[in-house]
């Protein structure tokens, strides 16, 4: 069995933007260092679990680690020219966000 290709790159927590209503959750808006100007941020749900099971939320300010996942049948082999600088992702991946205390994870 083949182990996914995965790339890590660090990032900050923005903000927390807080729901709009009720039955929506809590976004972390996170920027991804690396990444290009109009497309460096992201926005999650700030709903993660820590080492024991326990669910946590993201804190403004924190710095972060930003996981890009991909199983073998989703990527190709690049050319040796090629210069790597950017993320292409395709159908199904996973993004996993960690700060420097606890490893935490999201479900897909």
């Amino acid at each position: 069995m083949s182990e996914n290709s995965s790339t890590t790159l660090p990032g900050t927590v923005e903000r927390i933007i807080k729901p709009l209503s009720g039955d929506e959750p809590e976004k972390a808006q996170i920027a991804i260092n690396g990444g290009d100007h109009l497309y460096r941020e992201i926005r999650i749900e700030n709903t993660l679990t820590d080492e024991n099971g326990d669910h946590v939320r993201l804190k403004q300010g924190a710095e972060v680690e930003v996981t890009v996942e991909a199983p073998p049948e989703a990527t190709t082999p690049a050319p040796k020219t090629e210069k790597s600088e950017g993320i292409e992702v395709g159908d199904k991946k996973s993004l996993t966000v960690a700060n420097s205390s606890a490893r935490t994870g999201m479900a897909r």
